[in-house]
């Protein structure tokens, strides 16, 4: 995590006290106020005539800032309904994609990481929605469109809105940016046709979110997810899938640049491997070789010849000199555990409009 940002996470989250982090926090709360004016103006302006875009459209996004889970959900939905014949394009914005550069960095590592996955897919990777809409309608003859973090576009109608939820920590501090993790207030849940609360494994119950969510919103479907490890693959040899039982009690150095680093450390506990040491980058962080170059030193110092990290890290660092260094990425499928055959029923639904 980058100073700055570090600094300001810990700000927001009370870990930094004394008068100077009470006066900060102070003129952030009064700067989310202005920020919650405006998206409320925003949200009323660009929903007054929303854009039709000629294919069913189904949003999956979040309402606050970090991981959610939103990706693995993006990766299931589009094999799901691919798997039943329908002609699916993902649309993205390729968040901090560099268009300079080749390969990963052009199109953003979500997006390629599921246009690495998903065959049969269009990913189309366009900042305007609208535009990356007719392309995937004209050049791939779409039948439905997927919008990758799609809560925020606002100005696109949508078939079925899916926000999903990380259920060990759903709403943050509930305060908006850039005093909270809330891109809008909570009021604009009632906007959603579906809950997904991801990773519902990591935490005692999910009672006590259910009814908040049910008191915002008590029409919307309410599913629960877990993600679930499914086996390891080398990052230089992508092809080859290694069991979950074959690290069971090894030592090993792990990193991550991902939103939710806490649950990915979480799921290599899990699996009974031993985290000797884990490195965290900044969500979306542009990996450079001195990067991979100081992790695998320290796995060599500390004597560790197996280094982890996860799938999105490691279409990143393909393109890096990383050869014998032991690296795998550790794969994630999503299970629903409760009212999956409700959740087909929507989409089902969907298809019959």
């Amino acid at each position: 995590m980058r100073p700055a940002r570090e600094y300001l996470y810990n700000l927001v989250t009370g870990k930094i006290r004394g008068p100077i982090a009470v006066f900060l926090r102070v003129f952030l709360f009064l700067l989310s106020l202005i920020y919650g004016l405006v998206v409320i103006i925003l949200v009323a302006f660009y929903r007054r005539k929303p854009v039709r875009l000629g294919a069913k459209v189904i949003s999956i996004g979040n309402i606050t800032l970090g991981g959610t889970g939103k990706t693995t959900f993006v990766e299931y939905l589009s094999r799901l309904l691919s798997s039943q014949g329908k002609k699916v394009a993902v649309l993205s914005r390729g968040y901090h994609r560099n268009t300079s550069k080749q390969g990963v960095q052009s199109l953003g590592d979500e997006p390629a990481m599921l246009q690495k996955k998903l065959t049969g897919v269009a990913v189309i990777v366009n900042k305007n929605r609208i535009k990356g809409a007719s392309k995937a309608i004209k050049d791939y003859a779409a039948q439905i469109l997927i919008l990758d973090d799609g809560f925020q576009q606002w100005r696109i109608f949508k078939d079925l809105e899916i926000v999903t939820i990380d259920a060990a920590d759903p709403f943050g501090n509930r305060r908006l940016l850039p005093a909270g993790f809330l891109r809008e207030p909570l009021s604009a849940l009632r906007r959603a046709d579906i809950f997904v609360l991801t990773q519902v494994n990591l935490v005692k119950d999910t009672v006590e979110l259910r009814d908040k969510l049910k008191c915002l919103n008590p029409q919307a479907l309410i599913i629960e997810t877990i993600h679930q490890p499914d086996g390891f693959t080398g990052v230089s040899e992508p092809d080859e899938l290694l069991s979950v039982d074959g690290l069971r009690g090894k030592n090993v150095l792990i990193f991550s640049g991902i939103g939710n680093p806490q649950g990915f450390e979480n799921s290599i506990a899990g699996l009974g491997i031993n985290i000797a040491k884990s490195f965290r980058f900044s969500d979306h962080h542009d990996y450079a070789q001195a990067d991979i170059d100081g992790v695998i030193q320290e796995a060599r110092r500390l004597n560790l010849d197996t280094i982890i990290t996860t799938h999105k890290d490691a279409i990143k660092i393909s393109e890096l000199k990383i050869q014998g260094a032991g690296i795998l990425a550790l794969n994630i499928k999503l299970g629903i555990t409760k009212n999956e055959a409700e959740f087909s029923r929507r989409l089902l639904k969907l298809y019959s409009l």
